[in-house]
């Protein structure tokens, strides 16, 4: 694989870390020629790595470059990859989850998506995403930078960090305080009993029996939530 495609989403991700003029970035990963990017990324790890990396650069640059705010940073289109125009909203919703509804707890496909999209969609869900993707807020994952060829073992890395600082388990109430991530994409991660398996596996905590309970969000903005190294 020609490694100068995904390198060119984690190089922007990296400039906008260091607070340095994305300009360069910006017009490299919109001059991408198309059919080089479905050529280029056919499996599900290559495009998992440069779309999750091109959703975090670009939120940070157009909430702290460009100053703009939600709903709009979500749902317009204002990511220019690859002579293509892309909102947020279809880089998650569309190609990262495989065209699910936005608002359907991760049960309901978007029936009115792009033939495009569909076209650079992955093929399943993974519910790791969710501990990849970050939107600026204080309960969002941290940021961290995306390789293909290690890109399962650092979702499991991120799912294993996410979920220690935010899920606490109370054994005498027999309870789960979970993410609020769990609760929006709950389809994605299987149901709440897809949450107890992915409790149980990460956090090695039997969960038979115990009550998921969905956690507050907050939503007060850090743009510098990048991962240590």
């Amino acid at each position: 694989m020609n490694k100068d495609i995904p390198k060119i989403a984690a190089d922007f991700l990296l400039a906008l870390k260091m607070q340095q003029q994305p300009d360069d970035h910006l017009a490299k990963i919109s001059a991408l020629p198309l059919p080089i990017l479905f050529q280029e990324l056919r499996s599900e790890q290559q495009k998992k790595t440069f779309w999750i990396n091109c959703y975090n650069a670009f939120f940070l640059h157009l909430r702290r470059n460009n100053g703009i705010d939600k709903p709009a940073i979500y749902r317009e289109k204002l990511c220019h990859i690859a002579g293509q125009t892309f909102s947020l909203d279809e880089i998650e919703h569309g190609i990262l989850r495989r065209y699910r509804a936005k608002l359907a707890l991760g049960y309901l496909p978007n029936l009115f998506v792009p033939k495009l999209i569909r076209q650079l969609a992955v093929k399943e869900i993974d519910a790791r995403i969710h501990f990849a993707l970050n939107c600026g807020a204080i309960s969002c994952p941290p940021i961290a930078f995306y390789a293909f060829e290690k890109i399962d073992q650092q979702l499991d890395w991120a799912s294993q960090s996410f979920l220690e600082s935010e899920t606490d388990i109370f054994p005498d109430k027999q309870e789960i305080h979970f993410s609020r991530l769990g609760y929006w994409y709950l389809g994605d991660f299987g149901g709440r009993r897809g949450i107890r398996k992915i409790v149980e596996h990460y956090l090695k905590v039997n969960t038979g029996g115990y009550r998921i309970v969905f956690k507050d969000y907050n939503w007060d903005e850090d743009l510098n939530n990048f991962a240590k190294e």
